[in-house]
């Protein structure tokens, strides 16, 4: 039989040709898949935890548009490039965290906005989730590795002074994310175990100093309601009692979309950031939150995948240390919503309402697609 009469040939052909033209413009097809399936996801539930707003779900929606859009365009350069400017964006970054002690515009007891009337108004401090790994894998990757005590000192500064900038905000939870994703790079470039151990032996001291020093009455009161809810139910146990009668009201099944009790009469606060999973759990049970964590798990296992195959050592710090961040930003959310972990403020990726938090994610995708697509001209160089 000749080609032009068999079918299944045919289909092939079509699909290696669009393979083909994502491969041409730096894109993975499997994490974009995932990330549109994720997105629209979101937005399917964002609609019911926001109340059936329409302006709220047109506002999450084009911030992912745009968020493709920066992942694009950020997937087309080649990670060497990256590596030359990372120095400039770490210090790009800490200069708007400068801008933000002196002059940010503040709400809701906090200032970690730059507000520019009519123009934009964003959270500088969304940037350093990927200008600080960028910064870190770029800085030990020009060394032999293991990094050398001298490297690891300077490392951690740099690491800690965004770190106090944003706790300073106050934004403990993503002042925590900030740091992870720093010694993420540093993990993954080595580091002996010697000091592995030592850091760990200095959690208990360093949360001293945390609690005495750096935490809002209101985070210590956070802490005080993970370990006992029920002291204060009608108080500050009242986010996460009822976040668990809606998780546990679910069932199996769920109720059915749009018909969630504790979100639509308003027992559930902050249904569409922090808490949307209760919203999803109480609407769908077990399986949906099954199905959402099997798309986090099958982004993670992608973007690991990537990471093994890099063909450079800063390519390979960066995207392992986005991607371990990207798994504690789900971790954290989960376990602060299910009360297995104190509540940090930390939003659900592609869920939760909040258009600098989507933004983000989508250029650390666009990161780990640039990593991917250009390892073969980096091996040819």
């Amino acid at each position: 039989m000749s080609r032009s009469f068999d079918p299944s040939l045919g289909q092939g052909d079509v699909f290696q040709a669009r393979v083909s033209l994502l491969q041409r413009i730096h894109i993975d097809g499997w994490l974009l898949l995932l990330l549109l399936l994720l997105g629209a996801g979101g937005l399917f539930i964002l609609y019911s935890a926001g109340s059936k707003s329409e302006a709220m779900l047109i506002k999450q929606a084009s911030s992912f548009g745009f968020g493709l859009l920066a992942m694009v365009l950020i997937a087309q350069f080649d990670p060497r490039f990256m590596a030359r400017w990372a120095a400039p964006a770490y210090l790009a970054g800490v200069g708007l965290l400068l801008v933000v002690e002196v002059m940010g515009h503040q709400a809701m007891g906090a200032t970690r906005w730059i507000n520019i009337p009519g123009v934009v108004r964003f959270q500088p401090a969304e940037l350093m989730k990927i200008f600080m790994p960028l910064t870190i894998a770029w800085y030990v990757a020009r060394y032999n590795l293991p990094p050398s005590f001298k490297h690891l000192v300077i490392s951690l500064v740099l690491v800690a002074v965004p770190f106090l900038l944003i706790a300073r905000q106050p934004d403990l939870g993503t002042a925590m994310l900030v740091l992870a994703s720093g010694l993420f790079a540093l993990f993954l470039g080595g580091l002996r175990w010697r000091w592995i151990l030592a850091a760990l032996t200095a959690v208990i001291p360093a949360g001293f100093v945390m609690w005495n020093f750096f935490m809002r009455s209101y985070q210590k009161q956070r802490v005080l309601t993970f370990l006992n809810p029920e002291s204060d139910p009608l108080g500050s146990g009242w986010n996460i009692i009822q976040s668990k009668a809606a998780i546990g009201s679910g069932g199996v099944l769920g109720k059915g979309w749009l018909q969630g009790t504790q979100s639509h009469l308003d027992f559930l606060p902050e249904s569409h950031t922090d808490f949307i999973i209760a919203v999803l759990a109480e609407e769908f049970g077990l399986v949906g939150v099954c199905l959402l964590l099997l798309g986090y798990l099958l982004l993670v296992f992608r973007a690991l995948f990537i990471t093994l195959h890099a063909q450079t050592v800063f390519g390979k710090l960066l995207a392992g240390s986005l991607t371990l961040t990207f798994f504690v930003y789900v971790f954290v959310n989960i376990g602060m919503v299910s009360g297995l972990l104190p509540i940090v403020g930390v939003p659900l990726p592609f869920v939760s309402y909040g258009g600098t938090s989507i933004v983000t994610l989508l250029c650390s995708f666009g990161i780990l697609m640039a990593v991917h697509t250009h390892r073969k001209w980096i091996a040819q160089t």
